[in-house]
C-alpha cells in the first residue's frame, strides 16, 4: 500500500495489528488454540452420538454411489434416504451457544458447559444427512454473529 500526501502531510501507512502467541511456544493465539481444544473434544468417540445415528435406521439398500450393500437412514429434515456414512449427529442444543458471552474464562469458554452440551444423551442428538447438517451449522453460525454484533451495539452505546 502507498503512502499519501494530503494538504502537504504524509499518512502513515496502516499496521497490521499483532495477535497475542501466547500458546505453543509463541506460535498460537487464543484463537487456535480454542480450535484446537474443540477440535480434540469433537473427536472423541461418544457412544450416544452413534446411538442417535443408528435410530435413523430404514433397512438395508444399495448405496447409490458405490452399487455395494449398506445401511440406509432417513434424514428427518429433507426426507431424504442416505446411506449411513451420510450422516452426522447433529446436537439439537448447539455445543456453543447463539447467545455465548465471551468471558474471562480460559479461551473465553465455559468449558464445562461446552463438555456438557458436546457429550449430552442421545435424545440431545437428532441424525440429519450431512447436506442439511452444514446448512444448518452455518445458519448457527450467523444467528450467532448477528447476536454477538447486537451485543456489542448494545453495550457500546450503554456508556453513552
Amino acid at each position: 500500500m502507498i503512502a499519501t500526501v494530503t494538504h502537504g502531510r504524509k499518512l502513515k501507512m496502516p499496521t497490521k495489528k499483532e495477535t497475542e502467541k501466547p500458546f505453543n511456544n509463541g506460535q498460537w493465539s487464543i484463537s487456535r488454540m480454542r480450535s484446537f481444544a474443540m477440535s480434540a473434544l469433537r473427536r472423541a468417540q461418544w457412544p450416544a452420538k452413534y446411538q442417535a445415528i443408528s435410530q435413523a435406521y430404514i433397512g438395508d439398500g444399495i448405496n447409490p454411489k458405490t452399487g455395494k450393500p449398506c445401511k440406509l437412514h432417513k434424514c428427518p429434515t429433507c426426507e431424504k434416504v442416505h446411506p449411513k456414512g451420510n450422516f452426522h449427529a447433529d446436537h439439537i442444543n448447539p455445543v456453543i451457544p447463539i447467545d455465548h458471552k465471551w468471558t474471562n474464562c480460559f479461551l473465553g469458554y465455559d468449558w464445562n458447559e461446552v463438555m456438557r452440551n458436546l457429550w449430552c444423551e442421545k435424545e440431545g442428538f437428532v441424525a440429519i444427512c450431512k447436506e442439511c447438517h452444514k446448512a444448518k451449522s452455518k445458519q448457527e453460525n450467523i444467528d450467532r454473529k448477528q447476536h454477538k454484533k447486537q451485543n456489542d451495539k448494545s453495550t457500546s452505546t450503554k456508556g453513552l
